[in-house]
């Protein structure tokens, strides 16, 4: 069942196998896909992704992360590029969708060069520099900004696009009563806190003859956060608002591993690429990470490791009549095809595993192997901090 050929919102994939967004760190200084990614993502296509979702791309200046090489599409100029990038993935008849992204409170304002800005001016632990609560005009700036890059994204020949609405960016911020907490048109209610999302979808849907998708936390572990009940509440808005499909993820970058889960911190990652403890004195760096290494078994990590988002999607596909993708420690071929044999998911989505294998799908499909040879060390989350992504299998284990 999951290699056989389907659609998803009339787009034809040759099996319900995806890669799921990961940014890749390989954008030019424009924020245009660079050859190397170019054939990063025809390789994918080459063995055998149903379906690829690119890495983020920032909608606008004050949107983009602090990760080098993020990609953009807040410029005409750079729609070309991509067109190279989805001319190269349907020559091997893949559809590619464009994830599109503001990144809100999770970067700083040095990196953009003005103060970043946020439903609510609420502090970031891992960027505590301080966010502009955003004015009217400001949202629908912000509202905008994702309606034009729908438009570039369809001109450059994507498939469709897929809203970076989880993890903690600012669509996440807005549907969270954590991340929202203003008492205005824009918040106070689930209504009020989805307006600007909705807005987007349809926006989009009026522009362009996309189909619009959502990567989304079904719960992210913040007090009076996103969970799947109040998820479940929010798709449906967005559903008819004309939503087409939903990715179902979890966590926030302030919520640690839980996202990217692995049995122990990645500590020598985490003191090589994660400021600022990668930016130590070299004898108080030792000691640190000395003391680090000895507590790090100690530290409770979120479980399960694997499969850890289906109940959720399982919930969210029951009480909506899109597609339904999930995403989230899914790593063997049993696993796989009971989710979508049992009506848990549609689709399955990878991100780790095609870092470590990019040709996995292939591999599983030819029964050359029955699951991924990633082994979750998580060190990939880590290196795309200062690093172009690429997985670290082996080299390093704490």
């Amino acid at each position: 069942m999951i290699f056989e050929k389907s659609t998803i919102n009339n787009i034809e994939v040759a099996n319900k196998i995806f890669r799921s967004a990961t940014h890749d760190g390989a954008a030019d200084e424009n924020g245009a896909p660079t050859e190397a990614l170019i054939r990063k993502y025809e390789n994918l296509a080459i063995n055998e992704v149903g379906c690829i979702i690119t890495g983020y791309a920032a909608v606008s200046k004050e949107g983009v992360s602090n990760y080098p090489g993020m990609l953009k599409i807040y410029d005409d100029a750079v729609i070309p590029e991509y067109k190279k990038l989805t001319d190269a993935v349907h020559n091997h008849n893949t559809p590619i969708v464009l994830q599109i992204a503001h990144c809100g409170r999770q970067t700083s304002s040095k990196k953009i060069g003005e103060q970043k800005i946020a439903p609510s001016n609420v502090m970031h632990i891992m960027y505590p520099d301080k966010a502009k609560e955003m004015t009217e005009t400001d949202i629908y700036m912000m509202i905008q900004h994702f309606i034009d890059a729908a438009v570039r994204a369809e001109k450059a020949g994507f498939d469709a696009v897929q809203l970076h609405g989880g993890h903690g960016y600012i669509l996440h911020d807005f549907m969270s009563p954590y991340g929202n907490r203003r008492k205005d048109k824009w918040g106070g209610s689930v209504e009020n806190r989805t307006r600007a999302v909705r807005m987007i979808v349809e926006g989009i849907k009026a522009k362009t003859s996309l189909p619009v998708w959502i990567k989304i936390s079904a719960e992210d572990n913040r007090k009076n956060g996103m969970n799947p009940a109040y998820t479940i509440e929010v798709l449906r808005i967005l559903e008819k608002a004309g939503l087409d499909a939903v990715e179902v993820s979890c966590g926030t970058v302030e919520d640690g591993m839980n996202t990217m889960r692995s049995d122990v911190l990645p500590m020598s990652a985490v003191f090589k690429y994660r400021e600022p403890v990668a930016s130590f004195p070299k004898g108080f760096s030792n000691f640190a990470f000395k003391a680090a290494r000895m507590a790090n078994s100690f530290i409770p990590q979120p479980k399960p490791l694997e499969n850890f988002n289906v109940e959720n999607a399982t919930m969210i596909k029951k009480a909506l009549s899109i597609p339904v993708i999930v995403v989230g420690g899914i790593h063997k071929l049993a696993d796989m095809e009971s989710i979508v044999a049992e009506g848990k998911a549609d689709f399955i989505s990878l991100c780790r595993p095609l870092i470590c294998e990019p040709n996995l799908v292939r591999k599983l499909h030819e029964g050359k192997q029955n699951k991924a040879k990633c082994i979750m060390c998580n060190y990939c989350g880590l290196v795309i901090e200062k690093e172009a992504t690429r997985c670290l299998y082996g080299r390093i284990k704490d």
